[in-house]
């Protein structure tokens, strides 16, 4: 009798790059949807982080100034700060809101005015008065949707403050958490490494966006001041938090104050000078000195700033407006930790290489941390980039 034969099986092929790019393609379309789908829960969650990375960084910078000051007391200090800054804020905005609206209802006949001079140039023969338009309007029909709005973002920012709450009860446990996900002290550290790459990503953005929105709203405030409208302070701050918000903070902060402009004064100079020197002011600081700096300090490409700006405006609405450069950073270090997604990280990054530390734009936060220098990664068995030589 012959001896049976004996089938030997070929090892499974490995995946070819077109099958990886596609399967890539599919999870990043059901990636978007999610967080599309997701976005009631995932938006407070992102924001919370956000400010737990705001709070963090300004305990550092605490501590920093003041070597005396142990790490609960800077870290309580900085959420006493923090909150006191919001709240003189919003106590600013109510002490002018009153006061600016009065003087709307003041403005009306000029408004009506203008309208009567605009209306013919653009193809309206008989220009209504606002009474009219508010009476088409119809202002009442709006309240409810007004309401439902105001409610949405009063039960938001609760929400907020309670995954806040919860970020910081749960921050003691990071760290033991990292040590038993990655048992090997290399990917440990890689992890590690790629954290403080994004919290100083978010850090510096911010310092950044701060620094330059203050430039942007000082000179605007000086500008309306000389052209004599009134509550050039309260202007001056409502450009500051515009300009957080990228692209259309600017273009609010060009075009409303000239609109108001042109209800507050007779002669239309007072408009046109103020629109000159808001322009040349938008243009010189937030278009050219902004984008550049951003990509500096941030490693991004300008055009990637732009493009996430639509991506996650059309994902979040206005807080994924806000978000956009801190998303884009994390997702570029993210990436840049496995190997078949490193194209993408090359692609967000400004200069091709998403290794590159982040360069300093205003003083460091974490000098007290000093980031280690970049070192060659190798790729374990998952993909996961791990630190092999200096």
């Amino acid at each position: 009798m012959t001896a049976p034969h004996t089938l030997i099986q070929a090892p499974p092929a490995a995946p070819s790059s077109t099958a990886r790019n596609a399967l890539i393609l599919i999870a990043a379309v059901a990636a978007g949807f999610a967080l599309y789908a997701l976005h009631g829960i995932l938006t407070p969650l992102a924001l919370a982080l956000f400010l737990m990375v705001i709070i963090d960084g300004f305990s550092r910078v605490l501590r920093q100034r003041l070597p005396q000051l142990s790490e609960r007391l800077a870290f309580i200090l900085a959420i006493v700060l923090t909150v006191v800054g919001f709240v003189g804020a919003a106590a600013l905005v109510a002490a002018d809101a009153g006061q600016f609206l009065g003087q709307i209802v003041t403005d009306l006949p000029r408004l009506n005015r203008v309208i009567a001079e605009v209306g013919p140039h653009v193809g309206m023969h008989a220009a209504p008065t606002m009474d009219e338009l508010l009476h088409q309007l119809d202002p009442a029909r709006y309240v409810g949707a007004v309401a439902q709005a105001l409610q949405g973002f009063a039960s938001g920012a609760v929400l907020v403050m309670i995954y806040l709450g919860f970020l910081f009860a749960s921050r003691q446990g990071v760290r033991h958490k990292t040590d038993r996900l990655f048992i090997d002290p290399e990917e440990r550290e890689g992890a590690r490494q790629a954290f403080t790459h994004i919290r100083n990503g978010i850090e510096r953005y911010l310092w950044v966006q701060t620094v330059t929105g203050l430039m942007i709203a000082a000179f605007s405030g000086v500008v309306i001041a000389l052209v004599g409208m009134d509550n050039a302070l309260f202007w001056a701050f409502l450009i500051l938090v515009a300009s957080y918000v990228p692209i259309i903070g600017g273009l609010v902060a060009l075009i409303l104050p000239c609109l108001f402009a042109l209800v507050e004064f007779d002669a239309q100079w007072h408009a046109l000078a103020l629109l000159g020197g808001l322009t040349v002011i938008n243009f010189g600081l937030g278009n050219v000195l902004l984008p550049r700096l951003q990509g500096r300090s941030l490693n991004l490409d300008p055009v990637v700033i732009l493009l996430s700006l639509s991506f996650w405006g059309l994902v979040w609405g206005l807080p994924g407006m806000f978000l956009s450069t801190p998303l884009t950073v994390t997702l570029m270090v993210v990436a840049e930790q496995f190997q078949g997604a490193k194209w993408l990280a090359i692609l967000l990054s400004g200069d091709g290489d998403p290794e590159t530390p982040l360069q300093t734009a205003g003083p460091d936060p974490s000098a007290q941390e000093p980031a280690p220098k970049p070192r060659r990664r190798a790729r374990n068995e998952n993909g996961l980039a791990t630190k092999t030589s200096s």
